[in-house]
């Protein structure tokens, strides 16, 4: 299979996926990055995120985020513990989406990147503490087992030994004030949340070229994140500030904190670095922090530049050290937005200004991302939230 095929394929998981969302969503996502020299693992991602609130019975909701060989979905069923704590039953599964791309010292070793599957199920509880306020405060406890196993590449060297299938058992908890928007550019967001993650795998076999690599049997996971996004509507300038910082024991090649990229739908809480490869860092320790601010350039706001700049002091995972601990990365973009506001579509380009390429510092990267919205409108009606419901991502709205 091509690496553009797998661009069809890929999903990767979604930010804000951490609490149930009230708002009905129809949103095509499509991303891809390209660095400018190089050889580069392939980042890049195409998906269809639907949300229906009220499908079955009045309250629940359904969020289900679908590519053609992958999909993510979770059934809430709203106030199934109390009036305030809803019950969320998720499953995950497909092809891909466990893939590892080994990147050291700016470098691809393509002999030691294989590809994965897999999939798992989760139960979450989502509380929301403080009703009938603007700003919501949620927590989150999520109780859950993925099982991954793992075939070669083309390039993959048939010397090296891959990982064993593993069934790993996950457990998380989180507190959440405030919330994003899952879209490509939110105009207005605000969130300081919290996290802790722990992952116990069924096994801790070796693998690697002479078994000098080891999956971890248990590992932790800290990490917490603070950024505020704000568009005047009288100038339609929007600013977004952020940071976000983490801590882990144990952590290894496959479950580290990953660093790079231009792609905001890349994950959960997505690490981006411009200029870098996707995933280029692999850390036990982080702390980085992003800003972008973006001026429209027409009195209609459809076309709009920014510029945008990150920086992340690293510490790395045993095995995947370079020089330096500190990484920059800067942009520059333009995007356009249709005037019916129901599809809009981004270029950037980044510099890692510290990445590492054949042992010089300085890379470069276009990417290109795309959004659809079937249910935009170009003045959406501010509907208050449900008694009992957590108030979801519309707590901004005016």
């Amino acid at each position: 299979m091509t690496r553009f095929a797998l661009l069809l394929l890929l999903l990767l998981p979604l930010r804000a996926a951490a609490q149930v969302d009230d708002e009905k969503r129809r949103l095509l996502q499509f991303g891809y990055e390209q660095p400018l020299a190089g050889p580069a693992p392939f980042s890049g991602y195409a998906f269809f995120y639907f949300n229906q609130p009220d499908l079955v019975r009045k309250g629940d909701a359904l969020r289900v985020a679908a590519a053609p060989l992958y999909m993510d979905g979770e059934y809430g069923l709203s106030g199934a513990l109390g009036p305030d704590t809803d019950l969320g039953i998720g499953l995950s599964g497909g092809g891909f989406a466990q893939s590892h791309s080994e990147i050291r010292g700016g470098r691809l070793y393509r002999d030691e990147s294989f590809t994965g599957h897999g999939g798992g199920a989760s139960l979450s509880l989502y509380h929301l503490f403080n009703r009938g306020e603007r700003i919501p405060l949620t927590g989150t406890l999520r109780a859950g087992v993925q099982h991954a196993t793992y075939e070669p590449q083309r390039e993959t060297d048939p010397r090296f030994e891959l990982p064993l299938s593993h069934t790993t058992l996950l457990a998380r908890g989180g507190l959440r004030y405030g919330g994003e928007e899952p879209l490509m550019d939110p105009l207005e967001a605000l969130e300081v949340s919290g996290w802790y993650e722990g992952r116990v795998r069924d096994r801790s076999d070796p693998y690697g070229f002479s078994d000098e690599r080891a999956l971890r049997t248990a590992s932790h996971f800290a990490w917490g994140r603070a950024l505020l996004t704000y568009t005047p509507k009288e100038t339609g300038r929007r600013t977004h500030a952020g940071v976000t910082a983490g801590g882990s024991l144990n952590a290894d090649r496959l479950d580290a904190y990953a660093l790079g990229g231009l792609l905001p739908m890349s994950a959960e809480f997505p690490l981006e670095l411009p200029g870098y490869y996707a995933h280029e860092l692999s850390a036990r320790h982080f702390v980085l922090l992003d800003a972008r601010y973006c001026v429209p350039l027409d009195e209609r706001r459809l076309f709009s530049a920014s510029v945008f700049g990150a920086s992340a002091l690293v510490d790395y995972v045993p095995g995947m050290e370079q020089p330096g601990r500190t990484h920059t990365g800067l942009g520059a973009g333009l995007e356009f937005t249709a005037p019916e506001r129901d599809w809009s579509a981004a270029l950037n380009y980044g510099y890692g200004v510290d990445a590492l390429r054949s042992g010089r510092r300085g890379a470069h990267s276009l990417a290109f991302t795309l959004q659809y919205d079937f249910e935009a409108a170009p003045e959406k009606p501010t509907a208050p939230a449900r008694a009992g419901q957590p108030q979801g991502l519309r707590w901004f709205r005016r």
